[in-house]
């Protein structure tokens, strides 16, 4: 496992955000919801990666914690980048949704190594127009290293929209992966879409 498909285990709950998509207010969010709700989202990860269930069940398990968190549609919007400007309500739904999957199971084969490992909050602070909140990643017989989960409220809730991963902006790097396999479509969404159920 290379250094960095370690880091990209934290991708499976988040995706490729640009500057042009940081929320622009938070508000109504405060410090403690957001470690809050880290803390939560954590808690069921751990919960998962230690459940003893098999790669495949992880799967489902894995996906549903990226919905119930993260900001979904800004994340896949902005992983699509220029292209969801052309797309259309039904392809950017669909494409939602196949992204949502396909980051789910990409990096649920790597949880392997987290089986007997823990992630926990260690400290959140205020970062422009949202909050930044940080945790470690211990596992066993590896240096613990560091995730920083970014929280606003701009979809309405309190949701992730990104996460760095020891300096790695892990969204900026899924939003070029997803531009070159759409690259490889010939810029067809729908092939896109397709293509992420098997990729």
């Amino acid at each position: 496992m290379t250094q960095f498909s370690r880091r990209a285990f934290g991708a499976s709950f988040m995706a490729g955000a640009a500057l042009s998509m940081l929320p622009q207010s938070a508000a109504a969010l405060d410090l403690a919801s957001a470690r809050a709700l880290i803390d939560r989202a954590i808690g069921d990860v751990n919960s998962v990666i230690n459940s003893g269930k098999s790669e495949q069940a992880m799967y489902g398990d894995f996906e549903r914690i990226f919905a119930k968190y993260a900001d979904v549609a800004a994340i896949a919007r902005s992983a699509l980048g220029p292209a969801a400007r052309s797309a259309s309500p039904a392809q950017m739904k669909a494409f939602t949704k196949a992204y949502q999957t396909y980051v789910s199971r990409k990096y649920g084969r790597r949880f392997r190594e987290f089986i007997g490992g823990k992630i926990e909050v260690v400290d959140a602070k205020p970062l422009k127009s949202y909050f930044e909140v940080i945790s470690v990643a211990k596992l066993q017989g590896e240096a613990p290293f560091d995730l920083r989960w970014h929280v606003s409220n701009k979809s309405g809730r309190d949701l992730f929209f990104n996460i760095i991963i020891e300096g790695v902006n892990m969204l900026a790097s899924e939003r070029e992966e997803i531009g070159n396999l759409l690259k490889k479509q010939k810029g067809d969404i729908d092939a896109l879409i397709g293509a992420l159920a098997t990729a």
